[in-house]
């Protein structure tokens, strides 16, 4: 049978991509390796993290928290039963999916796929026999995979030495973890360990934590999290992971010079970013350009230079993130059926779960200070909003960053809890092209905690109410 679109992965680019093509009435088929669909984001990333960050943050609510609201309590961890949890959370998803492909008629062929030529498909099942798929379009959706340290062999056992898949499955909490990179996934995961009891130390190349990020923004988490116990050596080249009798040790040195140290825990966790899964593709084979880090070529619709071969999410060039992904996945489905799809990658949210949680969207300071481009900042800090005193949330700020001469909303920055969901209005008003006084005129309710977007807003053409 030949199909309109065969997708190979079913991760949150790919089952999107395979949903929207099946609604826009194309014949679709998916080819995914694992036993169950969602990628590595549903399985063993984005769904299972979430579920972890936030049991633990209950704990942590009930250990430090409750008792200023009047409430008395005895917290115990039972981690088998929070890991239960993150089990029964990732079934749901994945099963969820599994419902969906069967309500759009989308066919699953189980197995690793590659690239036959154009418009075709061979999938290789966990028996060793293959078969052939005849496409139209063949979607590339293959996702990412661990980095590992650059220059640095490592032999990732997930069970001392860790990924995040390994991570995500600890059967005990270490009294030390040591989480090489400072990015999200390690501040994530090296944040539920820190609250289930471990000693975190961070160890980062970088000058600073999330990298990405705005540097404000960046150095006050940092102060907070350092507040929550964790520890830093910023500015560290990691030289070697070993392991020892008992657990493993760490060894950097100054990127700057100066003495080698060596820290030892009993969990590393190597968190330093992820790659593109482009290998076994056959993509040089059929054609298919890649550039120097692995990525698949895409032009401006995400096609490549083959005809009828498409390519999506973490495999492409941009950042590694499931929404975005699931924004590329309706764009090409679109496409394919003769649409307009298209994704403003000006506009991609970001989201760090910690607690407090960090939430992004737009240009940094540090962006437009580069790009010559004359601004007005506008802040306000939980500190002075209602609602986040009623919940003793009162971390962080909410950052706006608006042109000088058009008002034009050019990027928001928050510290705080709940930044994730907030960050969207941010999000609609910089989609429309709109200003910050927008934003500062609309009504929000009170009390709520985005009352502290709609000032910061107001602080960057004149005063904030509440401050």
């Amino acid at each position: 049978m030949a199909y309109d679109v065969v997708v190979i992965g079913s991760g949150p680019g790919g089952y999107v991509c395979a949903i929207k093509a099946a609604q826009l009435g194309l014949k679709v088929a998916v080819v995914e390796k694992r036993a169950t669909f969602g990628g590595t984001c549903l399985n063993i990333g984005c769904i299972p993290s979430k579920a972890l960050l936030h049991a633990s943050e209950m704990l942590a609510e009930a250990s430090h928290s409750f008792d200023t609201l009047g409430v008395e309590v005895q917290p115990r961890l039972n981690l088998k039963k929070m890991m239960a949890h993150k089990d029964s959370t990732v079934e749901a998803n994945v099963k969820g999916v599994e419902f969906l492909f069967k309500k759009n008629k989308i066919d699953t062929f189980r197995g690793t796929g590659k690239l036959l030529g154009t418009g075709k498909v061979g999938v290789t099942g966990e028996d060793g026999k293959s078969q052939e798929i005849e496409a139209k379009n063949i979607v590339i959706a293959t996702g990412s995979d661990v980095a590992g340290i650059p220059g640095v062999a490592v032999d990732i056992d997930e069970k001392v030495i860790v990924s995040s898949t390994g991570a995500l499955a600890l059967e005990k909490v270490p009294e030390r973890l040591v989480v090489v990179g400072g990015g999200v996934i390690g501040l994530e995961l090296g944040s539920v360990w820190a609250r289930l009891g471990a000693k975190v130390t961070v160890v980062e190349f970088l000058d600073t934590i999330l990298g990405g990020m705005d540097g404000e923004v960046s150095k006050q988490f940092q102060r907070m999290l350092a507040k929550q116990g964790f520890d830093f050596k910023l500015g560290a080249k990691v030289t070697g992971v070993a392991k020892a009798k008992k657990g493993a040790s760490v060894t950097f040195e100054p990127v700057k010079g100066g003495d080698a140290e060596t820290i030892d825990a009993e969990i590393v966790l190597i968190a330093t970013g992820r790659r593109p899964y482009s290998d076994a593709l056959g993509l040089k084979e059929a054609g298919v350009e890649i550039d120097e880090r692995g990525r698949v070529k895409t032009d401006d619709h995400l096609r490549t230079n083959v005809p009828g071969i498409w390519a999506i999410g973490d495999v492409v060039a941009g950042p590694m993130l499931a929404h975005k992904a699931e924004d590329e996945g309706v764009a090409v489905a679109e496409r394919i059926a003769g649409q307009a799809g298209h994704v403003n990658y000006e506009v991609i949210p970001s989201v760090v779960y910690t607690s407090p949680e960090v939430a992004s969207v737009g240009k940094t300071e540090e962006e437009l200070k580069k790009a010559g481009v004359e601004y007005k900042v506008g802040k306000f800090p939980f500190t002075a909003n209602g609602r986040a005193r009623a919940m003793l949330h009162t971390d962080g700020f909410v950052k706006i960053l608006a042109d000088k001469k058009t008002d034009k909303l050019l990027g928001a920055h928050i510290v705080g809890f709940g930044a994730g969901e907030m960050i969207h209005e941010a999000t609609v008003l910089m989609e429309f092209g709109g200003a910050a006084e927008d934003l500062a005129r609309t009504c929000h309710a009170h009390p709520t905690m985005s009352e502290a977007v709609k000032e910061a807003a107001l602080a960057t053409f004149f005063k904030p109410i509440h401050l």
